[in-house]
């Protein structure tokens, strides 16, 4: 644990231990820097991958650009898009189609409508 996060912490525990909208909000901020490490780490390690491929790629006095024929080189910066992709979803996404307000104009439709079906038959 980080030194402010850590004073912060203890100088506002007995206010937050409590407070379901902060645990909730602290959860989704774990999340979202999970994500951003993540996406970090993979810009990381496929940019040293993709740079040391193309000192191979160097031949004589000139660069010999293959494109995607070298497979091995991009396949894991492919794969692993995909899955920072999954992860990106699983973070961002479902807040997009379904939020809480989504949730609430539900339950409102579905209970206005079961009231009308009980009116209907009294």
């Amino acid at each position: 644990m980080g030194r402010f996060r850590r004073r912060m912490y203890e100088e506002y525990a007995h206010e937050f231990s409590t407070d379901e909208s902060y645990n909730i909000a602290y959860r989704k901020v774990k999340k979202i820097k999970g994500f951003y490490s993540h996406l970090k780490v993979y810009v990381i390690v496929n940019a040293i991958i993709i740079i040391s491929s193309l000192n191979r790629d160097f031949v004589g006095n000139h660069f010999e650009l293959r494109g995607f024929q070298n497979w091995e080189v991009y396949s894991t910066a492919f794969y692993w898009g995909i899955a920072l992709a999954i992860h990106a979803f699983t973070v961002f996404g479902p807040d997009i189609f379904f939020n809480k307000d989504w949730e609430d104009k539900k339950i409102k439709k579905y209970m206005e409508k079961e009231v009308e079906s009980k009116n209907k038959w009294e």
